[in-house]
């Protein structure tokens, strides 16, 4: 089922290409948009990340800064970091890449970035406003990945919809997000007496676990949407080392209407996500600064 392969990449070019244009326009008008990358420490695999996520902020017209901190670097003192960016109108988003020394709380850094400032839609306010459908600044990986469902034209509207995973920052908001769509939506986890019923009578599926191939092509109802949000490294018999998602993807993909690939399926998609949501933070940051300069010269024509 080749051909039903949802792969990321014509998602996150279609989402790239608008935020260009907007940034454009934005830039026109004299706002120019900044992400700031924050890692802490030397992590080989942080570096891919960073690279990916400068030549796509590149490709969208936004400025890409890294801030390197030392591997022994202070709560406070991050936290002093990203207080000073908070007040910077030149940094328009902060990214705070993953993982941290155990020293430092990734959460309590998170809660640290201004709401207009938090890109990566971590922070609790960003996530809270989505039960009240604010969606705008939603966290990325969630916010692509009901994006790949909709672009299988399936009508979210009534759509039967399970969520595998219940994390705070990806199979939470899913369920929010498709709610806002209209979805009926089921969330299942670790105490969920059978999955499998449940998984059998959607008709679109994400799964956010951790654990290669859980989900198989028996625990499908035929034609459904299958977004595997899942990386995990496996190593074969041979010694190889290949990344894999959370559902088996050969069985499924017998079965499923639409599978997302891994490697190439949410991942191209949650970058796209982070530029639109800078392209979401810098129109925030404008608003504020027009509504105080209205605000300063009606304070001016008083008598």
């Amino acid at each position: 089922m080749g051909d039903r392969d949802l792969r990321g990449k014509p998602v996150a070019d279609r989402l790239i290409a608008e935020t260009k244009t907007e940034i454009e326009a934005m830039v026109e008008a004299g706002w120019s948009p900044r992400l700031v990358s924050m890692t802490v420490g030397d992590v080989a695999a942080v570096d891919v990340y960073v690279r990916n996520q400068r030549r796509v902020a590149e490709r969208a017209g936004i400025a890409f800064e890294e801030r390197h901190y030392p591997q022994d670097v202070t709560q406070a003192e991050l936290e002093v970091a990203i207080e000073t960016m908070n007040v910077d109108p030149r940094v328009t988003g902060i990214i705070i890449q993953r993982p941290v020394p155990p020293q430092i709380s990734i959460k309590a850094l998170q809660t640290a970035v201004h709401p207009h400032k938090d890109v990566e839609g971590m922070n609790p306010t960003s996530i809270g406003n989505i039960v009240y459908n604010e969606l705008d600044l939603a966290p990325c990986t969630a916010a692509a990945s009901v994006e790949l469902l909709k672009h299988t034209g399936l009508p979210l509207q009534g759509l039967e919809v399970v969520v595998i995973g219940h994390s705070e920052i990806v199979g939470k908001p899913i369920a929010f997000l498709a709610m806002a769509e209209g979805a009926t939506v089921t969330v299942c986890h670790h105490m969920t007496r059978a999955v499998s019923v449940h998984s059998r009578r959607a008709d679109a599926i994400f799964v956010a676990v951790g654990k290669p191939n859980l989900v198989t092509g028996q625990m499908i109802k035929p034609g459904a949407a299958v977004i595997d949000i899942g990386i995990n490294a496996v190593t074969d018999a041979d010694g190889t080392e290949r990344i894999v998602g959370d559902v088996d993807y050969d069985s499924v993909s017998e079965v499923a209407g639409w599978i997302t690939p891994v490697p190439g399926g949410v991942g191209p998609v949650t970058v796209a996500m982070l530029m639109r949501n800078t392209l979401t933070a810098l129109k925030r940051q404008k608003q504020v600064y027009d509504a105080q300069f209205s605000r300063r010269e009606v304070a001016t024509d008083q008598p």
